[in-house]
């Protein structure tokens, strides 16, 4: 079987999730002044955190004043979602700002506890929703911190921040590119005390799984390459010779500093890596808790993984035959991508694609689509191009000036060999682009991300989770075949065939989405080993074992990457509890309007919105 694409989705809900839960959960950090100087303007500090989380005006005080402590602790978060006073800064990983912000978050946990506690509280439905994310999503720094302790245990934090701190910079014109370059400089400058050397102190080798210290060294390399070749292409239009002269200083330093960080990853972590990747029972489950705001026994959770796991497989080989019942569905599957367009066809056949999603989106009622702004499809830039094939790029909730949403497609190189170009283009089957567009675009992550800049509160632009991101792209993918969607964007008619092969490839993505379910929970609390994760991939998946490796590699580091498969089996059950509620008065745009409208919170969350006012 062809391999799986890796599809990457960087809708700005999903890249606050990223940052979120990767920059500031896995590398909590700084500074206790502001909540000190906070907390000590009273003596009674539950009655004045009252008073300033009630009304509009006072809420947006108290929300801004944790949010500042936030984007000063996680500079580039700030740069994803459009607060650009912090680009010169970089996260400060060192022990002592560690520390500093673990009090920190604790100091916030308790005034917003003392809140949620006040039985003569007068806040409204919204603010009692944005206060419980605010607790879950502060509860979640301190358990990353004290429990899970990534920045112990896992080496490849590191010099992945640091990446992602200067891509950010580079990837989006939000201002000149020398000023950007600029920042890129001010944020490699300070890498070799915040990050190295902070990692040096932090990491405690015999705490580290011996994967992790084998994947950090692996993903040195893309690390050396963004700073050698990644983020010169992308400033090339700069011209000041003095400004390059301090980049290319910088970008020397930081490359000795990968070096030394790779010998010390060599002599000193590799050898002493004892470390046991799962984290137990306890931990996942407090982690679905903070991250998803979710309760529900690991037992269940694993019955119904199974339950949609079977499911799917029998829908796989009951189209499979559809199709054809002379051969084996894999083989069916291989044929479907054969149907490509060519490397030059690449670009206007996704645009044309995405013209057709938005058209039927429109003309179907299916969702509502708050900005005319629309996605532009575009050749990945060169310097991606080693780094993903389909990536949607698009700003953050508070971005005022990059404002663009570019949908990039990698094409096959000129140079390549004519072997080569068809294992590219494998991955652009006609019916995978429509899948992975509408996952990414119509009505998945770009949707979501209109909706998220007219969230109610600030609370649910910034704060949100992957089982709502995920979970409603995912969702998307199967409401769109069940909706009779066709791969050249009409409608399937009373007495016409659906379309079996979009339906095939909409499958065996959602096939790959529950084995993470199956294989995350089990690989941390139930003891299956990764070998075993490894073949549960092949054999249930229907996946290539390189391809089933990469996804097990995953999972020890990603627990709970369930999120898809468990984000769409619980908008699906929404669904049904809103037609129900409904009736004769259900509509699928409503309820689709209603869920986007909340931003993308717990869903949880969501429901609780839903069906405070929902009636028929």
């Amino acid at each position: 079987m062809r391999k799986n694409l890796q599809k990457h989705s960087l809708l700005s809900g999903k890249k606050v999730i990223a940052l979120a839960l990767s920059t500031l959960a896995l590398a909590t950090y700084s500074n206790l002044s502001l909540v000190q100087a906070v907390l000590a303007k009273t003596n009674n500090a539950k009655a004045k955190a009252n008073k300033a989380f009630e009304g509009k005006a006072g809420q947006n005080a108290y929300v801004d004043q944790y949010f500042n402590h936030v984007f000063s602790v996680s500079p580039s978060w700030a740069t994803a979602v459009g607060f650009h006073q912090y680009d010169g800064q970089l996260e400060d990983l060192s022990p002592k700002a560690l520390k500093a912000n673990l009090a920190s978050n604790k100091a916030f946990l308790r005034r917003f506890q003392a809140i949620e506690a006040d039985k003569n509280s007068k806040l409204s439905l919204d603010e009692k929703l944005d206060l419980q994310m605010l607790i879950a999503f502060t509860e979640g720094q301190i358990f990353e911190q004290e429990q899970l302790r990534w920045l112990e245990r896992d080496p490849d934090r590191y010099p992945s921040l640091l990446a992602d701190s200067v891509f950010s910079l580079a990837k989006r014109n939000f201002a000149p590119a020398k000023e950007r370059l600029v920042s890129v400089c001010h944020r490699l400058e300070q890498a070799p005390e915040k990050i190295f050397q902070a990692a040096r102190l932090n990491i405690k080798p015999a705490s580290v799984p011996p994967i992790y210290a084998q994947v950090a060294l692996e993903q040195l390399k893309g690390s050396r390459s963004m700073i050698q070749s990644t983020i010169p292409q992308a400033f090339q239009s700069v011209q000041d010779k003095a400004l390059l002269a301090r980049y290319k200083k910088a970008s020397e330093r930081v490359l000795q500093e990968l070096d030394l960080y790779e010998n010390f990853l060599k002599t000193t972590v590799l050898p002493q890596a004892k470390g046991r990747f799962a984290i137990g029972e306890t931990n996942y489950r407090r982690k679905l808790h903070c991250d998803e705001m979710v309760d529900e026994d690991l037992n269940s959770l694993l019955k119904r993984g199974y339950s949609e796991l079977r499911r799917l497989q029998g829908r796989f080989t009951e189209l499979g035959r559809l199709l054809d019942k002379d051969r084996s569905p894999e083989a069916v599957f291989e044929d479907i991508a054969r149907e490509h367009p060519s490397s030059e066809q690449l670009v206007s056949s996704t645009q044309n694609c995405l013209d057709k999603l938005c058209s039927y989106l429109l003309e179907n009622n299916i969702v509502g689509l708050p900005s005319q702004d629309r996605v532009t499809v575009a050749e990945s830039p060169s310097y991606l191009r080693a780094l993903t094939f389909a990536s949607m790029d698009t700003p953050g909730p508070y971005e005022y000036k990059a404002k663009e949403a570019f949908y990039y497609v990698t094409p096959a190189e000129k140079n390549w060999d004519a072997k080569r170009i068809e294992e590219h283009l494998r991955f652009f089957s006609y019916a995978d682009i429509i899948n992975t567009s509408v996952h990414e675009a119509y009505p998945g992550h770009y949707v979501q991300f209109l909706w998220v800049k007219k969230a109610p509160s600030k609370v649910r632009k910034l704060l949100g989770c992957s089982s709502n991101a995920e979970g409603w792209a995912h969702y998307c993918e199967e409401m769109m075949v069940d909706d009779g969607l066709r791969q050249d964007g009409s409608r399937t008619q009373a007495g016409q065939k659906p379309d079996y092969k979009l339906a095939m490839v909409q499958v065996h993505d959602a096939l790959l989405r529950v084995c993470r379910y199956i294989v995350g929970i089990q690989m941390h609390t139930r003891g299956m080993t990764f070998e075993q994760g490894k073949q549960f991939f092949v054999k249930e998946g229907f996946m290539e074992p390189a391809n089933a490796e990469r996804e097990t590699r995953r999972g020890t580091k990603d627990p709970t990457y369930l999120v898809y498969t468990l984000g769409k089996l619980e908008i699906l059950k929404m669904k049904e509890e809103y037609k129900q509620l409904k009736g004769e008065n259900f509509s699928l745009k409503e309820f689709h309007d209603s869920f986007l409208a909340q931003g993308f919170p717990p869903l949880k969350i969501v429901r609780a919105k839903l069906f405070s006012h929902a009636g028929p």
